[in-house]
């Protein structure tokens, strides 16, 4: 009856860690507005950005994260995969409007540093490439 029971409760923890393992292992997407801050405190320090760069990228990066948001969560509504050319569209749209507040010297590093970041395999913007 012991051994029943053991063997019991490893098999739901077994389950519990597979279903764990599949949502990311327990990680949550951020928000957008946790997504903006972080990115903000990033470029903020490796740009040098003035105080009126950041207020106005604060506006183009929430916009922009709450449309990839509302898509993703559209997508997954009706089944399907989000479109990648949407999302694309949405990002060269952004980087339009980052490059109007930019120096050129600062939108340069910056299209680097997201050069990097895909390489890395996107998500965390210091580089953990989490859940996308």
């Amino acid at each position: 009856m012991k051994q029943r029971f053991l063997l019991t409760v490893a098999l739901v923890l077994t389950m519990g860690l597979g279903a764990y393992a599949q949502q990311g292992g327990g990680q949550q997407r951020r928000s957008p507005e946790e997504r903006v801050k972080a990115m903000l405190e990033r470029l903020t320090t490796e740009l040098k950005l003035s105080q009126d760069q950041v207020m106005k990228l604060d506006t183009v990066f929430t916009r922009n994260f709450k449309e990839m948001q509302k898509m993703r969560e559209d997508a997954q509504a009706s089944g399907n995969r989000p479109d990648r050319e949407a999302f694309q569209k949405l990002n060269n749209d952004r980087d339009e409007k980052v490059k109007a507040i930019l120096s050129e010297e600062q939108f340069k590093k910056y299209k680097e540093q997201q050069e990097a970041m895909r390489q890395r395999g996107g998500g965390d913007p210091r580089g953990g490439g989490g859940q996308r």
